[in-house]
């Protein structure tokens, strides 16, 4: 059994901009409602420590491995509940330019596993929402003035 999960938002950002700001893992308490920590580096092959808090859900933390990381186009990681089979989420972010100085952000999740028809609903009540709450963050984060450094 699958499911699957697809938000978008169009932010008024380079791409490297929401990719540096999608990458800062270690300021994702200051901005980020739905992964509220987060340790790792965005690199093929880490594996990342994400602390999240879906929407009017409990409070997980997971370990996926990181699968893509495209600079300034697409992030990917996989997570699994205790062995492959059970509930594998393969999420990503994905950032389209859209021309004058916009992007899109995609933010999806695909599930498979043999806890997929159980928790389904939940998906849809709790960690829908949650991507919505993430991606209006990350918009309101990444369209914000960048101080330059004084000389």
């Amino acid at each position: 059994m699958a499911k699957q999960l697809h938000t978008q938002i169009d932010i008024h950002a380079t791409p490297e901009r929401v990719w540096q700001v999608l990458t800062d893992f270690a300021a994702y308490p200051d901005w980020n409602p739905f992964i509220i920590r987060a340790a790792g580096s965005a690199r093929v092959g880490e594996r990342l420590t994400n602390r999240m808090q879906p929407v009017g859900g409990r409070m997980v933390t997971l370990r996926p491995t990181v699968l893509e990381a495209d600079p300034g186009r697409r992030l990917r990681w996989l997570g699994r509940l205790l062995v492959p089979g059970v509930m594998d989420a393969d999420h990503s972010f994905t950032i389209e330019p859209l021309g004058g100085g916009q992007v899109r952000l995609v933010q999806q999740e695909r599930f498979r596993g043999l806890l997929v028809p159980l928790v389904g609903g939940s998906l849809d009540r709790h960690t829908l929402p949650a991507f919505e709450q993430m991606n209006q963050a990350l918009k309101r984060r990444a369209e914000q003035p960048q101080h330059q450094p004084q000389p």
